[in-house]
């Protein structure tokens, strides 16, 4: 399978599954992840669904305008990796804010075999195993994380305006109060998403970052000149996830961009609207 990569290394592995009709399932995971034995996550692609035209195929969002009762067959095959069926998994109506719910078991289903009770929330997390917390996708960075000791898991959506707002770092800290998770114990993950070199935004967008992180400008914001400047949202969300205590070395950034990769991910710069989803799931085991 053809990737286009950032980085010589493959930061983030393909996996591959068989569907009950023999084709397969590709899906993204990070090493340092899938070596916790309590967790189940993936990266989906836009591989080994059954979505038809500017949705195919693996398309998991319900919002987008593709048939529905075939977006649930796509959660369905991905059921199969975390042992769950569809209504095994929660999606929530994701709005660019920085909310952040916390979801049970009765939560579950929530958005794709029931209706749609959570919205303007773009993270979720638990500390309950077979609960399939789940983000959309097409260019936003999606982050997951996992605390071993507290045994907690989380997912967040970050556009710009969620990174702008610290949505990893809050992540974090709601991890914190609900269940005295310590940073220096968590693993995460920033997941496929919009490299700098395609995410170019205006001056307005360049000014939020460059007042936020004055001391790290020169990390994460490229000037092109005319008022264009490419912004770097692994980098920041790195920046992120490191003040609000994570080590280094438990953070997995993407070595892979939606945008430069179009036959294997969606991507909302290189398709606009007339797309799918990607998501990014993750679940805690039972003991």
């Amino acid at each position: 399978m053809d990737i286009k990569r950032k980085t010589k290394k493959e930061v983030l592995k393909i996996r591959t599954y068989k569907n009950t009709d023999n084709s397969i399932l590709p899906v993204l995971k990070f090493p340092a992840l899938e070596a916790l034995d309590m967790i189940e996550h993936c990266f989906s692609t836009r591989i080994g669904g059954v979505s038809e035209g500017v949705y195919t195929s693996m398309n998991v969002g319900f919002t987008r305008g593709d048939d529905n009762d075939r977006v649930l067959e796509n959660y369905r095959r991905l059921g199969q990796i975390f042992g769950e069926k569809a209504s095994g998994f929660i999606c929530t109506g994701q709005t660019h804010t920085t909310n952040i719910r916390v979801v049970s078991k009765k939560d579950r289903g929530n958005g794709v075999t029931a209706p749609q009770g959570m919205n303007d929330v773009d993270g979720t997390m638990t500390n309950e195993p077979g609960v399939v917390l789940s983000v959309m996708c097409a260019d936003c960075v999606p982050l997951v994380f996992a605390d071993p000791v507290r045994r907690a898991i989380a997912v967040s959506h970050s556009g710009w305006r969620g990174t702008a707002g610290g949505m990893g770092l809050l992540t974090v800290r709601k991890m914190q109060e609900i269940y005295g998770s310590d940073p220096s114990d968590i693993i995460c993950g920033i997941g496929p998403s919009i490299c700098r070199d395609c995410y170019e935004v205006s001056e307005d967008v360049a000014e939020i970052f460059t007042g936020r992180f004055e001391e790290r400008r020169e990390e994460i914001i490229y000037s092109k000149g005319n008022g264009k400047y490419l912004l770097d949202l692994w980098k920041i969300n790195e920046i992120l996830l490191e003040r609000a205590g994570i080590r280094k070395d438990h953070i997995s950034t993407t070595d892979v961009c939606t945008c430069c990769n179009p036959a294997l991910l969606f991507s909302h710069r290189a398709a606009g609207n007339k797309r799918g989803n990607n998501g990014a799931f993750i679940m805690l085991k039972e003991r």
